[in-house]
């Protein structure tokens, strides 16, 4: 009876999941654009929408209409704690708190309005303003509410700073480098916001900004912190004797290296920061509203407002690459390679995309290596990305009909280039690990560097594999070698670009699949094992965005958080590259999946599964929801009609 009764709710399985499969593939279908690509709204915290507010403050163009939609947007977004976390249910963050708080009053917001009330105690219990982080103590500096002491000393010199030296734009991230060529402008003129309805936020510090006298902290408590602390002033002390000429031509290089990096109406960097920061400047450097560089840098802030009836956010960066070679890969698998002609005009969109003309920053540190990769956004083509090179190229690959050989043997040529000294490869930049940078004051949101991660060192390796390279190649080798010896002692990978140890654990599952790995070694039985128990009790898995902490790790366990679909996609594609197909996990998991609520292709996911900057910058995409599941699903229901174990691609 138990067999009868087995193979009743298995025959009941396979029906349930054939439908799904085929519902959520022709959902993701009808969400395509009509040139072939995907773009899936982007979301991160309530820091942009508030900078946006900022920003046409700043300047004094004040959009009443967009700005009652953004701080309708803040005011669902505040939590229960009374400020603004990073991330869905997350702590309160000081530094977004303030932001918002500050957005809110000045679109009008009564500071007496039990919200604006409740935000202003969670700000003051947690030390008030004058504890944020850089960027927001530099955003109060412009609009006049602290003294500019409070802010690293970061003058426009360092633009002329020769690349021996110990610190240089090129030693730190392409994000960073964006967001500080003109921030530095701005750190140096020191320009005062229009502010026109002369909104300030006095109440948000426990004593007078003004009387403060230790703004700068050494947040990593280490002595190198505080010898960049004592640096800092000693050369605030020598700016008035630094020469006048000598600063005109620093301005003059900062406004350089961003015009040459305008990027169209896709921005400088293809980021708000550094979009933002360069509209600032622009304007603190006298430009009229019809300069060109002025008017399309301002319009590219603009293309990321996201407007809703009711509310409206602006997104940090638009991801149509990223979202369009993940709906390949998931509408391929769902097909089977039986019919890749569903992704051919994605295919072809992708490869009107790569990049193969413009050397971009990567090139200072690989002069002799030709372009070859694609970008993250529409355009960005000073800053391809490895990550994503990487998932294009596989997926040309898989849908494979040689038409696609030149631009797969270009990406694959500027992958190998990119290849770090110690075998691994970051997301922009080779050998970007200069980590002493991370104790400067400037660093204290712990993400100027760009160093190799085993996420993108897996989806490089498996490209590599997927594509005939051997495990004994020695780019291949050394990319392996790098993955055994990221791995934690619990058996799982830290995810850098997404939410966390399930994401970084599938990545890496997956390169050694590809890789041949024997599947009963003891660190893939570990990782295994890991994955496994990190299940929860209705079949799924779910990762919270404060595991980045150490003290944290636990956290996807807790009672307060809650399964995804993305993350358990992640788990189960983990599961089934390491053999695990037929295992107890992996059915429950897929069980998880076809009972999870879902609208018609997406599933619903508040939870933010992804990360721009660990412990400070989240991501939520909206088509992780769609894309994910569905690529579980159909290799699940693959693997299960062939018979087969192993997973023939590299993700």
């Amino acid at each position: 009876m138990a067999d009868d009764h087995d193979a009743c709710r298995s025959g009941v399985v396979a029906q349930r999941l054939d439908t799904v499969v085929e519902e959520v593939r022709q959902s993701l279908l009808e969400m395509r654009q009509e040139d072939g690509h995907w773009a899936f709204e982007l979301e991160a915290d309530a820091t942009i929408p508030s900078e946006y507010i900022l920003l046409e403050h700043f300047l004094g163009e004040i959009d009443d209409e967009v700005e009652a939609k953004l701080a309708a947007y803040l005011r669902k977004r505040q939590a229960d704690h009374g400020g603004w976390p990073l991330f869905y249910r997350g702590d309160c963050n000081l530094s977004t708190s303030v932001k918002a708080y500050y957005a809110l009053k000045l679109v009008g917001d009564d500071v007496r309005a039990p919200h604006m009330k409740r935000a202003r105690e969670a700000i003051l219990s947690r030390g008030g303003a004058a504890r944020c982080n850089v960027f927001t103590r530099t955003a109060l500096a412009l609009f006049g509410q602290v003294p500019w002491r409070a802010v690293p000393f970061m003058p426009v010199e360092i633009m002329l700073l020769p690349r021996w030296f110990p610190f240089h734009l090129s030693k730190i991230s392409y994000w960073s480098r964006t967001v500080i060529a003109p921030l530095v402008i701005l750190n140096t003129l020191k320009p005062r916001a229009a502010n026109p309805r002369g909104v300030g936020v006095e109440e948000l510090f426990v004593i007078p900004p003004v009387a403060g006298r230790n703004h700068l902290i050494n947040a990593a408590r280490s002595p190198l912190g505080g010898v960049f602390l004592i640096l800092d002033r000693v050369l605030r002390s020598l700016e008035p004797l630094f020469p006048k000429k000598t600063r005109r031509r620093a301005i003059q290089a900062a406004v350089d290296f961003v015009t040459e990096r305008l990027n169209g109406e896709d921005g400088v960097g293809a980021i708000f920061p550094a979009m933002a920061n360069t509209v600032m400047a622009f304007h603190a450097l006298g430009y009229r509203a019809d300069h060109p560089d002025f008017a399309i840098a301002r319009k590219s802030v603009r293309r990321l407002l996201t407007i809703k009836e009711d509310s409206g956010y602006c997104q940090p960066c638009l991801s149509p690459i990223w979202d369009t070679v993940l709906a390949a890969h998931s509408l391929m698998e769902a097909d089977d390679g039986r019919n890749n002609a569903a992704v051919g005009p994605a295919m072809d969109w992708l490869i009107e995309r790569q990049v193969l003309d413009v050397r971009g920053d990567w090139a200072v540190r690989r002069p002799a290596v030709r372009p070859g990769g694609w970008p993250f956004q529409y355009r960005n083509d000073h800053y391809p990305d490895i990550d994503d090179t990487a998932v294009i190229v596989m997926a040309l690959d898989r849908a494979g009909d040689g038409r696609y050989r030149e631009a797969i043997e270009r990406g694959v040529e500027w992958i190998i280039g990119m290849q770090s000294k110690d075998g691994g490869w970051g997301a922009f930049d080779a050998d970007n690990t200069y980590h002493y940078l991370n104790y400067i004051p400037f660093a204290d949101h712990g993400a100027l560097l760009d160093p190799p991660t085993a996420d993108v060192t897996a989806r490089c390796t498996s490209m590599l594999v997927q594509l005939g390279y051997k495990r004994d190649d020695p780019r291949v080798a050394r990319g392996l070698d790098f993955l055994s010896r990221a791995q934690e002692p619990d058996g799982s990978w830290y995810g850098r670009w997404g939410t966390n140890y399930i994401y970084g654990t599938w990545s890496v599952l997956c390169a050694f699949n590809a890789a041949g790995e024997d599947m009963a070694a003891p660190h893939i039985r570990k990782a295994v094992e890991w994955l496994k128990s990190r299940r929860r009790e209705d079949g799924g898995w779910g990762e919270d965005g404060a595991t980045y902490w150490a003290e944290h790790r636990a956290e996807h366990k807790a009672e307060s958080k809650a399964s995804t679909p993305s993350q358990t996609a992640w788990a189960l594609l983990g599961l089934m590259a390491a053999g695990e197909v037929g295992s107890d996990a992996v059915r429950r998991g897929i069980e998880f999946l076809l009972k999870a609520p879902r609208t018609g292709g997406k599933w619903e996911e508040e939870w933010y599964t992804a990360v721009g900057f660990p412990r400070t910058f989240y991501l939520k995409y909206h088509g992780y929801s769609v894309y994910f599941p569905l690529w579980a699903l159909a290799r699940y229901r693959n693997l299960q009609r062939s018979n087969e174990r192993r997973v023939r691609y590299g993700m």
